[in-house]
């Protein structure tokens, strides 16, 4: 009780000293600069994170605003989640917490000077203090275009009276809204394999120079080159390092997809090789396959069709993650089958020989970790054809 309320009676004085520092005008020893965190080792840090921070040593201001937070404990949360219907915050910190909390957790933070005038200082300070009012803190939430780094480009385009330029690095080449996902989550990893099922073809196109800075990484490079129009000032006075601990992501290899999936599909294709030779059938396998799939299938149907997500619709992960193959659970257990079952087999196999095609025409790219498993469906829904073609195991139609 003693500890609930010292906390209560600190948080107290933190907001009182918030909204005292809040009625100030910015003097002209005042710095505004972007803060960029490295990433961190869940998978929701993977991407890093960035930060505004507002300093004036004559006012006795250092504070740091972020957005992106939310709450795991919120009602509804994972399904909001899911249905891409969740409410992110903007929130505050004194310099001091925020800057102790990342050398703790050994992440790396630099910060970037904005050059700045000291009414556009002013208009930025006032912006960020509207927009943490309990009104004003949540947005609806956007990985892609409305995150914790695209809504400090936007801030800064706001407070700016001038137009920014946000130029590319020396030899840019862009990349594709996947390719920078990847770059920081890798495809062999069960993060990586997670977003590359989940979300579709529409992240497989190029992404322009300002798209690019929907990742920390990029927003903290890109403004190092980015400019005033028409002055062409530079719009960062100075970079600084304020924490230059990284912790390396600890490697997994052999947890890792391409290992369990590869482990996975030999068993598959063993198990198939063996019915070939002993001419059986083993039903758990048919049924293991069928089930997983069809719920994998049924899941990106959802993401597609039944959420607000725009990018996981057009999602050709169900090429091989057919949801229909759930209806067939049964069916696939019974010993005799009718010919027509044959012929959903072989359009199973289609769709697989589809999914190389939109791999090769660029339509869509996919986990290379899939790969041992997709030779495994090849395999088993090859040899179900050839079970039961067999007259003894069809029924007639």
């Amino acid at each position: 009780m003693i500890q609930l309320k010292t906390y209560l009676l600190t948080l107290t004085c933190a907001l009182f000293l918030f909204q005292a520092n809040a009625q100030f005008q910015l003097s002209k020893k005042s710095e505004v600069s972007v803060l960029t965190i490295g990433p961190g080792f869940v998978l929701n840090d993977a991407f890093g994170h960035s930060a505004i921070r507002i300093k004036d040593s004559l006012q006795n201001i250092d504070l740091v605003f972020d957005y992106g937070r939310y709450d795991f404990q919120a009602e509804g949360f994972y399904l909001n989640f899911a249905k891409g219907k969740l409410d992110y915050e903007i929130g505050w910190t004194y310099y001091e917490d925020f800057i102790s909390n990342y050398k703790l957790q050994q992440r790396r933070v630099t910060a970037q000077i904005i050059d700045f005038t000291i009414e556009e200082k002013q208009k930025l300070f006032e912006t960020l203090q509207t927009n943490i009012q309990p009104q004003n803190k949540s947005y609806s939430y956007d990985f892609f275009y409305n995150n914790c780094a695209t809504k400090i480009k936007d801030i800064l385009v706001n407070a700016s009276n001038k137009s920014i330029l946000f130029l590319p690095l020396e030899n840019f080449e862009p990349l594709t809204f996947r390719e920078l996902i990847r770059s920081h989550v890798p495809q062999n990893t069960w993060g990586g394999l997670g977003i590359d099922v989940a979300l579709g073809s529409i992240i497989d196109r190029s992404a322009s120079v300002e798209e690019h800075l929907f990742l920390p990484k990029y927003l903290d490079e890109i403004l190092k080159h980015s400019k005033f129009d028409p002055e062409t000032t530079k719009l960062v006075v100075r970079s600084e390092i304020l924490n230059q601990t990284q912790k390396p992501n600890p490697s997994a290899f052999w947890w890792s997809p391409l290992i369990i999936l590869g482990l996975v599909s030999i068993t598959i294709i063993g198990i198939t090789y063996k019915d070939w030779i002993s001419k059986s059938r083993n039903k758990f396998i048919d049924a293991l396959l069928f089930f997983t799939t069809g719920s994998i299938g049924l899941l990106i149907l959802f993401l597609w069709f039944a959420t607000d997500h725009t990018v996981t619709a057009y999602n050709y992960n169900f090429l091989w993650a057919f949801g229909f193959n759930l209806l067939m659970l049964k069916t696939v257990l019974k010993d005799k089958l009718k010919k027509r079952f044959i012929g959903y087999l072989k359009f199973l196999i289609l769709l697989l020989t589809l999914m190389l095609l939109h791999s090769l025409t660029g339509v869509q790219a996919f986990n290379y970790t899939i790969i041992p498993l997709w030779i495994a469906l090849l395999t088993r829904y090859g040899f179900l054809i050839h079970w039961f073609s067999q007259e003894k195991n069809q029924k007639n139609v």
